[in-house]
């Protein structure tokens, strides 16, 4: 597991990163409370490289209208020249899976590289600059878990202390959570959401005369889990699960769809919930174990794209040749 600077080169330059799953704490993150996630093995790669004009897959009007490549330029770019940038995915965009934090970690660590090398908690810090500066609101739980690889918390307990990220109102602390080694199903519904939209009505809602409660519940939720993560005690993490979702429903962010494959699921799976952001995108299942194939069956006859996925153990790293 890298965890390491990214290191000098001269461009052309080409970054990968991987995506990310929320297990515990999402929404509840934005507002202090912890938070687990894993890299997924699905990547986004960025290849940057001189060019007449900066432009984003051939699209020179992205340098203006791309709200991510737009930000990241303005903090992370300083006089170099215009660029050409080429961006490939195979991270459903809009799915909750992680793909705007992996196309901000890719990109700050190729400038970062043609710049002199960058350290891995300055890409992470950087990243989440991009990310809220982008969206407007969130949390650095998608972009520095896709920088880190493997499972991280955010404000919770972990095994190794990674970095601080340091936003306007508080600030993270991210640890290493071992990884027990299991394989896990993820799903898109197939209907895309807003992240921010998504973020700023459950900051409405926790605002409410129970919001403080919620709040408190979403953090003993996720830290049971994080516990349970760390015993490698299925039966806990499953539980918790369950529960988060409970509670992902109560502040408004469930969906017929994602409802829908959560019971497609539930006969192969130990734990099930939405994952990301919600109001649509994906759910993450923890299999029974030698059901992986049984439960992807069961979700795409229910109309959801599934992907049976394993931890990415390296985060955002350079490659030296473009990776399919």
């Amino acid at each position: 597991m890298t965890n390491g600077p990214v290191p000098p080169q001269p461009l052309p330059v080409v970054a990968r990163a991987p995506g990310k799953c929320i297990v515990f704490g999402e929404h509840a993150v934005v507002h202090g409370a912890p938070e687990l996630a894993f890299a997924l093995d699905l990547h986004t790669q960025v290849a940057v490289r001189p060019g007449a004009s900066f432009s984003l897959n051939a699209d020179p009007r992205a340098a203006e209208e791309h709200p991510y490549f737009r930000t990241a330029l303005a903090l992370r770019w300083s006089g170099g020249g215009p660029l050409e940038v080429r961006s490939t995915s195979r991270i459903p965009r809009g799915a909750g899976l992680g793909s705007s934090a992996a196309f901000c970690a890719a990109l700050v660590a190729a400038l970062g590289a043609a710049q002199g090398g960058v350290e891995r908690s300055a890409i992470a810090q950087a990243s989440y600059d991009v990310e809220k500066g982008a969206q407007g609101v969130g949390s650095p739980g998608d972009t520095t878990t896709v920088v880190a690889g493997g499972f991280v918390t955010v404000n919770g307990p972990g095994d190794t202390a990674l970095w601080t990220i340091r936003g306007s109102e508080r600030d993270w602390e991210v640890r290493r959570v071992v990884d027990p080694g299991w394989t896990w199903v993820v799903c898109h519904s197939g209907i895309p959401r807003a992240t921010g939209d998504a973020v700023r009505s459950v900051t409405q809602r926790l605002r409410s005369p129970d919001g403080p409660a919620l709040l408190a519940d979403f953090a003993r939720v996720a830290t049971e889990g994080i516990h349970a993560v760390r015993a490698s005690d299925r039966a806990g993490v499953a539980a918790a699960m369950h529960r988060n979702q409970e509670l992902l429903r109560t502040v408004g962010v469930s969906h017929p769809r994602i409802e829908a494959l959560l019971d497609a699921a539930a006969p192969e799976a130990e734990g099930a919930k939405l994952t990301g952001a919600g109001a649509g995108g994906s759910v993450v299942v923890l299999p029974k174990p030698g059901q992986e194939t049984d439960l992807v069956r069961r979700l795409a006859r229910a109309g959801g794209l599934p992907f049976v996925v394993v931890p990415a153990v390296e985060g955002v790293q350079l490659v030296s040749e473009p990776v399919p």
